[in-house]
């Protein structure tokens, strides 16, 4: 084979993963579908602490609910916890999206509704989340559920 036979088949090879790569990646509205699959999947096998896995890992992670602002990983864990101490006050979760906006290349807000079906009556509302790229990929940053 000649060096120019070698040489354009290197660069065949290179274009076709560079093509394949950017064909397989997915858009942040898709990784975000999927990260809420993997919670709602969670929550649903009773596995608060895999849930959590969807938000930023950080102090200045920030929830707001019905009791008001929450800094914090942990705190938030902690307080999903005590509010689900089982199963039964856990139920069945659904989302509902109703919109995944891209802000920038980094965030994306994400507009829904949540619903626990369970045992000890049904409940539910809605949220907002703001979602951040992050090296490992994307977070939860702020969520507010009411």
């Amino acid at each position: 084979m000649t060096n120019s036979k070698i040489i354009y088949l290197k660069f065949f090879f290179i274009l076709v993963s560079c093509w394949a790569s950017v064909a397989m990646a997915q858009s942040p509205q898709e990784s975000i579908q999927l990260i809420m699959g993997k919670q709602t999947a969670a929550w649903n096998r009773g596995d608060i602490p895999a849930f959590m896995e969807g938000y930023w890992k950080s102090d200045s992670l920030q929830f707001v609910g019905q009791s008001g602002v929450t800094y914090g990983w942990q705190k938030t864990l902690d307080n999903y916890k005590k509010h689900y101490p089982d199963t039964a006050n856990m139920g069945q979760l659904t989302f509902d999206i109703l919109e995944i906006k891209p802000l920038s290349k980094d965030y994306c807000y994400v507009l829904g509704k949540w619903f626990l079906k369970r045992s000890v009556g049904d409940v539910g509302g809605h949220f907002t989340l703001l979602f951040k790229k992050f090296k490992d990929g994307w977070k939860i940053v702020a969520d507010h559920s009411s």
